[in-house]
């Protein structure tokens, strides 16, 4: 009895084609793209850094043309995006969500801000590259030209997101942890003369 309810359990298994893989890829990618956008605005306020805040509301406008383009997508398809929640982007876009409420603004939110951003785009280009594809196996040209910009804008945009931390990002905070070190040193400082001071006064008194 217990081989027969086994092998039953094995024969609900589904095992889908290429073009419900294709689906059910799209559909991820729909519903990370949905969550980002509705978090990318609040992580461009965050930002202190005057190229990033930029270059972050360009993030967002290039996944709202993704979403235009998934729909069409599915118009082929004859699909609908669904509604089941991406949760590997949705850990991905909560982890930034918790350093904006962890880290003051300044360079080294900017820096982890990257850092978290890079993370979910990366997640996207392997779930864009794996799509077009699926897209390209079973021909359905208007997710393969989706993907395939998508793949080009994100490469591009990750490459952006590297510079600016090499360039600008890192060195503003190596500055300031720079700076702050010197005034915790000139504070400690002070207080070692402030107290000779007072010495050399009780002796004088004396």
């Amino acid at each position: 009895m217990a081989r027969s309810s086994k092998s039953s359990k094995q024969s609900k298994r589904e095992s889908p084609d290429c073009t419900e893989l294709l689906v059910m890829e799209l559909q991820q990618i729909y519903s990370a793209e949905t969550q980002l956008a509705r978090t990318l605005p609040r992580l461009a306020k965050s930002a202190q850094s005057e190229k990033l805040r930029p270059m972050l509301e360009q993030r967002q406008e290039e996944g709202e043309r993704i979403l235009k383009e998934l729909d069409a997508a599915f118009d082929e398809l004859e699909e609908s995006p669904g509604r089941r929640k991406n949760l590997a982007a949705e850990g991905l876009i909560n982890d930034a969500r918790e350093h904006i409420q962890e880290i003051e603004p300044g360079p080294a939110l900017d820096e982890v801000l990257i850092a978290a951003i890079q993370k979910t785009e990366h997640y996207c280009i392997a779930a864009w590259g794996t799509a077009r594809s699926l897209a390209q196996a079973v021909e359905q040209k208007a997710a393969v030209r989706a993907m395939e910009r998508a793949l080009k804008e994100g490469k591009s945009f990750d490459q952006e997101l590297t510079q600016l931390a090499e360039n600008e990002i890192l060195p503003a905070l190596m500055s300031q942890e720079s700076e702050d070190q010197q005034d915790e040193g000139d504070s400690q400082g002070g207080g070692g003369r402030s107290r000779r001071n007072e010495g050399s006064e009780r002796r004088a008194s004396t």
